[in-house]
């Protein structure tokens, strides 16, 4: 059903009319729609949040989220969803592509991915949709990957200089986290990232404003809303630090030696420059709750964003999606920051919002930011393309209510570790394996802490889950060929990266192209057709709304000769104005 907006620019008069876009439902042969007409969808990143922390997975949790869990209320909520590698980049490369980062070449931070590789833009795009990204997506190199533009440049460089070394792992890395996010949390006026997620906000909200303003007949969107909070460093706005005046911020519930630290766990205490340092209690708590606010202030983007749809109309036609790229450990066993596969970094929200369609429910079952590409694709009627790779399976079923896969495999080959690290994510097991470690084995159900290896024990049954998770890995992946991969093609990157930085120096970032003359008043167009085709809702020539924007009744629309005399301009009045 179309919206109020859509119908109502329908029947403005002198529009010539428009073909749906080559690929919508009925035209290309492709598998049936769910919709009769092909909804917007704009989907919400946060980066760095972790979804134990969430008061939608966790009664228990202190952050204050009054919109998300609104948005949970009329959502399918996946109660056991996963990032598939936690770092940023490759977490984001495989999630829009739909593949593990070791098929893509995504192995840590400073990796591109080849422009020929699809991702869900490229698929919906060829659908007919217009695919805009606004805010952060961490690509090296090409800086689209299918979107048609982007709303703002990238907070974080688009070249190789972030390149991880296994040939001298104990070298510090000096871009890389370290103690000062801790030691230095607090509240702030501004920050890099407030500035930037203001940005991005602005132009999001922006965004949706000119798309309903648009003739009958544009295409849908899908429109990327990525946000840099609440990742470190753990500052933000007084207003949101001030929320959690009268909370007694809880201490991180595990607590280990740090000889009974996992090998993978000392190297990361290592690599971010933790090691040595024996936090107060006091620098833990205004650590968290700095990150509690920035949760609270995504929160409050989350909530603008809902009501920007409200506003334009279109909340009656969007399908709204929520994730994450990784978690963060907020101090538990002594960790900071992600880069591990306990559930504080490696799991991550996932909110699919449509009610219209799916009946709001949880998922138990274990999926993966990886399906979020092969879902999109089943949603809007297309197919995957045959005789492509594709990891990441449909959560169509999920959606409808029904039982289908619950595994997620997960990769790690950035800092902290000195050789691939795999996950395998199933039922109540969570199975951990690395060349240069001993593996773990986690019951999830009876251990969520995971404090008890399993793949040491001597029972029976634990050793007979063990084994079959051994065989499985095995069988998947060729750690000898990852790790060789891995290696050429960091030293490739920091011998080219070092090689840019002589002489020239030209950046591969993104630059918003500059749309002012064609969006404000410029001597070139007609005023009064510009001020006319820039105020939404509707009003006639004095000025009386004729549409109200929350509406969505159709009983409460007006008729093709209303419209029209609300644009009649009089035939004698001065230039650039309205009329009397």
């Amino acid at each position: 059903m179309d919206t109020l907006a859509e119908r109502l620019r329908k029947q403005l008069p002198d529009t010539p009319p428009v073909s749906p876009p080559v690929g919508f439902a009925g035209q290309n042969g492709f598998s049936t729609p769910l919709f009769p007409s092909q909804p917007n969808i704009l989907y919400i990143m946060a980066d760095q949040l972790s979804a134990p922390q969430l008061k939608m997975y966790n009664k228990a949790s202190q952050i204050k989220t009054p919109h998300l869990d609104k948005l949970a209320e009329r959502s399918v909520v996946f109660d056991s969803a996963y990032c598939n590698s936690p770092l940023c980049a490759p977490s984001r490369m495989a999630m829009i592509t739909g593949q593990l980062p070791s098929k893509i070449g995504a192995y840590d931070n400073a990796s591109p991915i080849p422009e020929d590789t699809p991702t869900y833009a490229h698929y919906l795009r060829k659908q007919g949709y217009e695919c805009v990204l606004g805010g952060k997506m961490h690509f090296i190199g090409e800086q689209l990957h299918g979107y048609e533009y982007r709303l703002t440049p990238d907070i974080y460089p688009g070249d190789m200089g972030w390149s991880v070394d296994w040939d001298e792992p104990d070298v510090k890395l000096e871009w890389y986290h370290n103690s000062s996010s801790i030691l230095q949390a607090g509240p702030c006026v501004r920050s890099n990232q407030l500035d930037y997620d203001e940005e991005v906000m602005y132009k999001a909200k922006q965004f949706m404003f000119d798309h309903v303003r648009k003739p009958a007949g544009s295409r849908p969107f899908c429109l990327t809303v990525s946000l840099t909070h609440p990742h470190d460093p753990y500052t933000i706005e007084q207003k949101y630090w001030d929320m959690y005046e009268d909370v007694e911020i809880d201490m991180p519930k595990v607590s280990l030696p740090k000889d009974q630290l996992d090998p993978h766990s000392k190297r990361l205490q290592r690599v971010c420059d933790l090691e040595g340092y024996e936090f107060t209690p006091d620098q833990i708590k205004r650590a968290k709750r700095a990150y509690y606010g920035a949760v609270s202030y995504v929160d409050d983007c989350i909530g603008k964003l809902l009501e920007t749809l409200k506003q334009c109309s279109l909340d009656d036609n969007t399908i709204v999606v929520f994730s994450g790229d990784h978690g963060d450990m907020l101090g538990e066993r002594g960790l900071w920051y992600k880069m591990s596969y306990f559930e504080s970094s490696i799991r991550v929200p996932m909110l699919w919002s449509y009610p219209q369609l799916w009946h709001p429910h949880h998922v138990p079952q274990s999926v993966s930011t990886l399906d979020i590409l092969p879902t999109l694709v089943d949603i809007v009627g297309a197919r995957l393309a045959p005789g492509l790779p594709m990891d990441g399976v449909s959560i169509v079923p999920h959606l409808k209510g029904k039982d289908t896969h619950g595994t997620v495999f997960a990769e790690y080959m950035g800092e902290g570790t000195i050789a691939p690290m795999m996950m395998i994510r199933r039922g109540n097991w969570k199975y951990i394996t690395c060349p240069a470690d001993p593996d773990m084995l986690f019951n999830l159900a009876t251990d969520p802490d995971e404090l008890n290896n399993l793949a040491t024990s001597k029972d029976e049954a634990h050793q007979q889950v063990y084994k079959a998770f051994v065989t499985e890995a095995e069988a998947k992946w060729d750690m000898e060929t990852i790790t060789k991969d891995v290696l050429k093609r960091q030293r490739q990157r920091r011998l080219c990266h070092s090689a840019l930085k002589q002489g020239l120096w030209t950046p591969w970032d993104y630059k918003v192209p500059d749309d002012s003359q064609n969006k404000y008043i410029r001597s070139h167009m007609d005023l009064d057709e510009l001020e006319r085709r820039a105020r939404f809702p509707i009003v006639d020539m004095h000025g009386r709304t004729l549409i109200k924007p929350s509406s969505s009744s159709a009983a409460q629309q007006l008729g093709k000769a209303n419209i029209a005399a609300a644009f009649a301009v009089p035939q004698h009045h001065p230039a650039g104005a309205l009329g009397q």
